[in-house]
């Protein structure tokens, strides 16, 4: 049986901002991108023999999930210092089905935080492949 679901709580240890914790919504989606080596998917990538040209790089490892957004917590505060840092902390994500995923990143992209629902989508992506423990 799959199990799909929430990602219950995000972690980071940063060495110069600490030990952050940001809390998921329950029952939105999130993305999660391991990295590691892909191959490119061009249909031109071929000889004139039909020998298939594969163009392998690469990718970093990602996740984006919407958290929220704790004024008193200041989780959007926290984020956009993660962000800021050009050192990268180490995070952990943790799925609903206890899968853990351990990553050294940082947050990524534009960033925006709702008044109203008290969410913003934090997206972490680092380098190399996003290992499970």
């Amino acid at each position: 049986m799959a199990t799909g679901g929430s990602i219950l709580e995000i972690n980071c240890k940063h060495p110069t901002l600490g030990s952050i914790t940001f809390e998921p919504f329950a029952d939105e989606d999130g993305t999660l991108d391991p990295g590691g080596i892909r191959s490119n998917d061009d249909n031109k990538m071929i000889g004139g023999s039909g020998t298939m040209v594969d163009t392998m790089t690469m990718t970093r490892w990602s996740l984006e999930v919407a958290v929220i957004n704790d004024m008193d917590r200041l989780d959007f505060e926290n984020a956009v210092a993660l962000a800021a840092s050009p050192i990268q902390g180490d995070w952990t994500f943790t799925h609903i089905n206890g899968k853990v995923y351990a990553g050294k990143g940082k947050p990524v992209g534009d960033m925006t935080a709702s008044t109203k629902d008290s969410k913003f989508t934090l997206k972490i992506a680092g380098g190399g492949k996003l290992a499970q423990i």
